[in-house]
């Protein structure tokens, strides 16, 4: 029989372990090694325990998830995925190298624990192959050097010359941080910018909040008929699929509908259709780290359409899944490692 995923718990309720370990531990990929009941107990029990993979409540006495991660990953790099109520610190947790997140279930509906139970386990497959980033030390300042870089080579490319330009993005695992890696390096100059992010309703308004603090452009939350202009990045909100419109001589956003495409809504296919269909040649197509193939069908239409698209290569991806399929498929005019990406949008932008 094939090795089992070890899995440790870390959670301070005890009512909500057990409950736990006892749905997991019915899965045969996995074996639950032990738990823990808050941070201290973790770290003297994983070099016993020797687990492959961890959850970790955010949320616990005494020492924080965000800290313990802090003080776990640079000698430990284990895949962690959170699970957490709707909070904010979960965005700190992944910028900290967790590798995905799962929002707690309503304990009192059968619905929600199923639906929750079946997203956590396939998270936890996910991140057993993931690669664990582990970050350097300081929060993300909006980047200068890169900055400058942009806004010189952005001087001769202002909103009123964008001439419909669009740029969409797409990511799943691994996608908050590789996003922001991205959207920091840009001028407040850039074309409209359309993003699906796999994530849950709720979630996507803090992500939205936490890099319009981040970065030069604006960026919030999608909103239905929310027009694009330069200078803007519209995030597709969890639960609704987001679309890119005709409005005029511009763009919309149609933000309708909760069925799942391919598994998810939103989902990186209905926005990269939409975008293939409406921009065509003017459009550029990123996608990002992600498990699975959500992105790459949309992104080779774009493609087929005239649109210039990007993958992001397997070095830096923690799950090299979506932008390998994309590969695989011949959707990549380019492949780039993601520090590199921002370089070859404005090389693309400056021709």
């Amino acid at each position: 029989m094939e090795h089992k995923i070890r899995l440790m718990i870390i959670d301070d309720s005890a009512v909500y372990r057990n409950w736990l370990m006892t749905n997991i531990s019915k899965d045969e990929r996995f074996e639950i090694v032990g738990y823990a009941t808050d941070a201290f107990d973790a770290i003297k029990k994983i070099p016993v325990l020797k687990p492959d993979i961890l959850t970790l409540d955010i949320e616990m006495p005494g020492m924080s998830g965000l800290d313990f991660l802090k003080e776990l990953l640079p000698t430990n790099p284990l895949p962690v995925i959170l699970v957490s109520s709707l909070n904010i610190k979960v965005f700190d947790a992944l910028a900290a190298g967790a590798v995905d997140f799962v929002r707690k279930p309503d304990m009192g509906s059968h619905v929600s624990q199923e639906s929750f139970l079946y997203m956590l386990i396939n998270k936890l497959l996910t991140a057993a192959q993931s690669h664990v980033r582990i970050p350097s030390a300081g929060p993300h300042p909006p980047s200068t050097a890169a900055g400058r870089l942009s806004d010189r080579m952005m001087s001769q490319f202002k909103p009123k010359a964008a001439d419909g330009t669009v740029i969409a993005i797409g990511a799943s695992t691994g996608g908050t941080e590789a996003i922001l890696e991205v959207l920091k390096q840009f001028s407040p100059h850039m074309p409209g910018i359309v993003i699906t992010q796999h994530m849950p309703a709720g979630f996507t308004a803090m992500y939205a909040e936490r890099l319009n603090r981040l970065c030069r452009l604006e960026v919030r939350e999608a909103k239905n008929g929310d027009r694009l202009h330069p200078g803007l990045a519209l995030l597709a909100p969890g639960g609704l699929q987001m679309r890119l419109v005709r409005m005029g001589a511009g763009y919309a956003v149609q933000c309708l509908g909760s069925e799942k495409v391919g598994g998810h809504c939103p989902s990186v296919d209905v926005l990269f259709d939409s975008v293939a269909l409406t921009v065509r040649e003017k459009a550029i197509g990123i996608l990002l780290t992600g498990m699975g193939a959500d992105g790459a069908a949309g992104l080779l239409r774009m493609r087929k359409n005239g649109a210039f698209t990007i993958g992001q290569d397997k070095g830096t991806c923690v799950v090299y899944g979506m932008p390998m399929e994309a590969q695989k498929i011949g959707a990549v005019c380019v492949q780039s490692p993601l520090q590199s990406i921002p370089q070859a949008v404005l090389n693309r932008l400056s021709k």
